[in-house]
C-alpha cells in the first residue's frame, strides 16, 4: 500500500506537462543544465502544510478563483532568507500563479513576477531580494490567481486564520511551503493527523505541539505536515491519501530535511474501517522506516496517544493500541521513539488522556496536552 507505482507515474505525468507548460509560458526561460556536482541544498522548510483534493462541500476549493487573492498568514519555526514552494498535487489543469508578495516584498520565479505551476506538479520561488525572516516570525504570503484556476491543491484547516479576497478562512490554496537558508537546529518533518494538525489547540494561538516544539529548539525547522483524520494504511476522500501514500511527495521532497517524526496510527483504529490486526500497522511503519533511511533521513516513531474517551473506543481496539505501542516501545521499529502515550494518558485509567490534557472529546489534547506532546520530544533523537 505505499503508493509508489501511482506516485511514480503522476511524477512523471506533471513533469511532461510542466515542460509543455513552461515552453508555452509567456517570458519563460530555457533552464539551465545541471552543474556535474551534486551539493546539499542550502534551504530548509521553516512552514510547510500537506495537500488534499477538494470535495464539492469544500466551495472556494472545488469552484477555483478568477482574478481572486489568496493571503496565507504562516508562522515560521527557523528565520533567515526566505523563499516560497507551491504545489498542486491534485490539480487536473496548470494555474498561473502571481504576481505575489512575502512579508510585502515582491517574489519573483526565475526572474518573472509570474509563473504556472502545472498540475500534480511544485513550483519554487526565487529567494526573496532584500529579506530575511526572524525565528517564529509571522509571514504574509499574497498570491494574486489570475484564473479561471479550476480545482485547487489546498489544506483544509490550518487553525490559523488566512483569506480569500479578504474574507476570513483557516484553509491555505497552492501554497505548501516556506524555505529558509538561517535554520541551525534539528530539521524535521512531523508527519501526523489531526493532532499534529492542531485540533484541541485554539485557532491562531500558536500552541499546536509542532509549534511548541520548534519554540523550544532554537534555530529548529519544523514542518508540521498534519492532516485531520489521517491514516497510516488507507486513503480517503475527504482526508486524503494516507501516510504511506504521500511520503514521498510530503516528507522526502523537502529540502535539508534530516529527521521525520511519524505519528500516526489512531485513526487506523478508530474509523471505520478500524484496523484489528496490529501487525498491519507495524509493517506500514517500517515502510516509512526505511523509505526515510534510503533517502539519508532518521525516522522517530511516536506511540498512539490514549483516546479511551472518544465515541468510537472500544476494549478491543485498545488491546490492538496496547500491542502496537508494545512493539513500538522495544526499539525494533524506529531509530529512536517518543512516547506520546506515556505523556497523556491518566495513570489510572491508561486507556484515556488526562483529564487536564484532554480537549474534552477524549481523542484530541487541549494546549495543556500539546505542550506535554512538545516536552515529550527528546532533542537528541531529532539531529
Amino acid at each position: 500500500m505505499s503508493g509508489r507505482g501511482p506516485a511514480r507515474r503522476g511524477v512523471l505525468t506533471a513533469a511532461a506537462g510542466l515542460a509543455a507548460v513552461v515552453a508555452t509560458a509567456p517570458g519563460a526561460r530555457a533552464a539551465e543544465a545541471p552543474g556535474s556536482a551534486v551539493r546539499r541544498s542550502r534551504w530548509t522548510t521553516s512552514w510547510a502544510t500537506a495537500q488534499t483534493a477538494p470535495t464539492p462541500a469544500d466551495t472556494v476549493a472545488s469552484t477555483g478563483l478568477t482574478q481572486g487573492t489568496v493571503t496565507a498568514h504562516v508562522r515560521l519555526s527557523a528565520g533567515g532568507q526566505v523563499r516560497l514552494r507551491y504545489g498542486h498535487a491534485f490539480g487536473t489543469a496548470p494555474v498561473l500563479i502571481g504576481p505575489v508578495t512575502a512579508g510585502g516584498r515582491p517574489v519573483t520565479f526565475g526572474g518573472q513576477r509570474r509563473a504556472w505551476l502545472a498540475a500534480g506538479a511544485s513550483l519554487t520561488s526565487d529567494a526573496v531580494a532584500g529579506m530575511r525572516a526572524a525565528e517564529h516570525a509571522l509571514l504574509t504570503v499574497r498570491t494574486e490567481l489570475p484564473g479561471p484556476t479550476g480545482p485547487l491543491s489546498f489544506h483544509r484547516n490550518t487553525h490559523a486564520s488566512h483569506e480569500v479576497d479578504g474574507v476570513r478562512t483557516t484553509s491555505v490554496f497552492l501554497l505548501t511551503g516556506v524555505e529558509v537558508t538561517g535554520a541551525h537546529g534539528p530539521v524535521v518533518a512531523v508527519l501526523g493527523d489531526s493532532i499534529a494538525e492542531g485540533v484541541g489547540a485554539p485557532d491562531d494561538s500558536g500552541l499546536r505541539w509542532p509549534d511548541q516544539l520548534a519554540r523550544r529548539l532554537p534555530g529548529a525547522a519544523i514542518a508540521g505536515l498534519g492532516i485531520s483524520g489521517n491514516r497510516l494504511l488507507l486513503d480517503d476522500a475527504r482526508f486524503g491519501p494516507g501516510g504511506q501514500a504521500r511520503f514521498d511527495r510530503d516528507v522526502l521532497s523537502l529540502p535539508g530535511l534530516r529527521t521525520v517524526l511519524i505519528h500516526l496510527g489512531v485513526n487506523d483504529l478508530q474509523q471505520p474501517p478500524s484496523q484489528t490486526d496490529p501487525a498491519l500497522v507495524l509493517a506500514g511503519y517500517r515502510q516509512l522506516v526505511l523509505r526515510a533511511r534510503d533517502a539519508g533521513l532518521r525516522a522517530v516513531g511516536a506511540t498512539i496517544t490514549p483516546f479511551g474517551g472518544w465515541s468510537r473506543w472500544t476494549p478491543e481496539l485498545e488491546t490492538v493500541r496496547q500491542r502496537i505501542n508494545a512493539a513500538v516501545r522495544t526499539g525494533r521499529v524506529f531509530d529512536a521513539v517518543t512516547d506520546f502515550d506515556a505523556a497523556l494518558r491518566d495513570p489510572d485509567h491508561p486507556e484515556r488522556m488526562s483529564p487536564a490534557y484532554d480537549s474534552g472529546d477524549g481523542l484530541h489534547p487541549g494546549p495543556s496536552g500539546h505542550a506535554a506532546l512538545a516536552a515529550a520530544v527528546d532533542r537528541r533523537h531529532l539531529l
